[in-house]
């Protein structure tokens, strides 16, 4: 079962458009996606959670359309944002009190023991909380309503690595369970490395890939070397190129390579960086 699929998705702003867009989260996976601040990423995010009316295309969350179950299909749905935010006078007690009136699983044990995990004082305000912990409380916040989908935008965006790190390894305690699914948004390229298993990649409102991680790693890297040595290489083998002060840089297809030259793996930086901003 997909958690979510989007087949052939449009969305039309006055100076934007998100174009044709089809992506699918499995099951059991997480999916990261990527591009340049105004690529669509959060517009497909926004989307998919029914805060935006798509112009055409096809939504499905658990293999239902959203627009027609969505109180039913957000009591499984964890989301986070960047900027998700409480009311400044809320203390993590009082959310307690509330969410467990929203969510018919609301689980306040689990919920006090993320609060202990994260050393969460419960009687805090929210205004009073450092972006870490906000951070982390949003996450907790999340995780104890029995979600079985996690909707990610930005989650980690100004946290620090050992914060990063702590958020990351829930997530991956999250994933534990096979009927668990994340999709992840992140301008923060090695986190999504060390945790998705695919990539889709948005730029200017298109989708310009999406690929498993494996394959992402078979199709495309990094080589530095002579305009002379590039001449070597099939041009159809050669993604992108750009010159510096020691020569030539390219990201290439390594499978198409057929003599022997050092292939470095092509991290998500250098993939965004060369096929929006650089031609072969």
């Amino acid at each position: 079962m997909n958690s979510i699929s989007v087949k052939n998705l449009n969305k039309q702003f006055d100076k934007f458009k998100l174009d044709d867009i089809s992506l699918n989260l499995k099951q059991g996976t997480v999916l990261g996606v990527i591009g340049e601040n105004g690529a669509g990423k959060s517009t497909i995010i926004k989307l998919i959670l029914g805060l935006l009316h798509k112009t055409s295309g096809e939504i499905l969350i658990f293999d239902k359309p959203i627009d027609r179950n969505e109180i039913e299909i957000k009591t499984h749905i964890g989301y986070v944002s960047e900027l998700t935010a409480l009311p400044n006078e809320y203390k993590p007690y009082y959310i307690d009190k509330v969410f467990k009136n929203i969510y018919p699983k609301w689980d306040s044990n689990k919920f006090f023991k993320y609060l202990e995990q994260f050393s969460i004082d419960p009687k805090k305000k929210f205004s009073d909380l450092s972006r870490g912990m906000r951070a982390k409380l949003s996450l907790a916040t999340a995780l104890c309503h029995d979600a079985k989908l996690l909707i990610l935008d930005e989650p980690t965006s100004g946290l620090d690595p050992v914060v990063r790190n702590e958020v990351l390894d829930i997530l991956r305690e999250f994933m534990l369970d096979e009927e668990h699914s994340i999709l992840i948004s992140s301008h923060i390229t090695s986190d999504l490395e060390s945790i998705a298993d695919e990539i889709a990649f948005i730029h200017d409102g298109r989708l310009l890939f999406h690929q498993s991680i494996i394959e992402i790693n078979e199709n495309y890297g990094f080589i530095r070397c002579t305009r002379e040595d590039l001449k070597n290489i099939a041009q159809n083998a050669i993604y992108a190129t750009r010159d510096d002060i020691f020569g030539v840089e390219a990201l290439i297809n390594p499978k198409k390579i057929s003599f022997n030259i050092d292939i470095a793996p092509a991290t998500l930086d250098q993939i965004m960086l060369f096929l929006t901003r650089h031609t072969a």
